[in-house]
């Protein structure tokens, strides 16, 4: 797993250069927030359980068909398949915010993602939407814990809709 400063460092030996004035800034804004992406990784384990369950109580409630008999997420089983899938995306965006970078999510959630949804034939509107949901109360949390600005917490949550968004699954 990369983070920003080893991919920074990657990107600029491959190419053979000393680290310029936009490096600088780069490492310089990633180790200001670093406080700041602790404190949102810290508030994201000590209230995970209940991020998921409200994600997942709002996103029944904005797309009822889901649980309704025939939906993706009707029986218990599928019911608690969502729940934990939430989880998962839940846990590795954290591993990304403090990273600093989604080269986690790539290699770790989305590659293996499109080809499980593929076979499965999992809607992925739904899932889209529970990631966002998840993204706007851990960013309501953060705030609440004392991080003034928590636009960072955006990154990992938009990379994985955007990336699945993308998809035809």
């Amino acid at each position: 797993m990369r983070d920003a400063v080893t991919n920074l460092i990657k990107n600029y030996d491959v190419t053979g250069r000393y680290l310029d004035l936009n490096a600088i800034d780069t490492l310089k804004s990633y180790f200001e927030t670093g406080t700041a992406r602790v404190t949102a990784a810290a508030v994201i384990n000590a209230n995970a359980a209940s991020i998921v369950k409200q994600a997942g109580a709002q996103l029944f409630e904005e797309v009822p068909e889901l649980i309704r008999a025939g939906g993706n997420a009707y029986t218990t089983r599928r019911y608690a398949a969502c729940l934990r899938d939430m989880d998962y995306y839940l846990r590795y965006a954290s591993y990304a915010l403090v990273a600093g970078d989604t080269n986690v999510l790539d290699e770790r959630v989305l590659q293996g993602l499109r080809e499980t949804y593929n076979s499965l034939g999992v809607p992925i509107g739904p899932t889209v939407r529970g990631i966002q949901i998840m993204k706007d109360i851990v960013k309501e949390q953060v705030a609440a814990a004392g991080v003034d600005n928590a636009a960072f917490v955006d990154q990992p949550f938009d990379h994985m809709t955007r990336d699945l968004s993308e998809q035809d699954i």
